[in-house]
């Protein structure tokens, strides 16, 4: 149902795009956002943003530095990251819930397959 794409290895400083593309069923009418798991670490929220007006949320480590968008035509979310951070290393997870607040909260309804991002010191 949702397939994240766009990871890779970094050096820190630089920038990745990630991208993640939903079924039309798990993408419409529903908020998207992207958690993070760092080795031996658990999950964390990273960002979200809501169906229709374009609300967003991010966790304080990444604000000012992240920007989640969306594109409803194509059924997909992206998370664009910059001045990336050897602390950004984990696998990263697109996922849909009922609101963004509510994914913020950690709370989802559907989930997908990670990208490996990895930054370099």
């Amino acid at each position: 149902q949702l397939q994240a794409s766009g990871g890779g290895l970094v050096q820190a400083g630089g920038s990745l795009r990630l991208s993640c593309t939903a079924s039309e069923r798990t993408f419409s009418s529903n908020a998207m956002g992207w958690f993070r798991q760092a080795p031996g670490k658990e999950r964390e929220f990273v960002a979200a943003i809501s169906w229709s007006v374009g609300v967003t949320y991010y966790t304080d480590s990444v604000k000012g530095r992240s920007t989640i968008s969306r594109d409803n035509v194509k059924n997909t979310v992206y998370l664009q990251m910059n001045s990336l951070k050897p602390e950004d290393t984990a696998v990263y997870y697109c996922a849909g819930g009922s609101s963004a607040v509510v994914l913020r909260g950690g709370k989802f309804g559907s989930w997908g397959q990670g990208t490996l991002v990895t930054v370099s010191s």
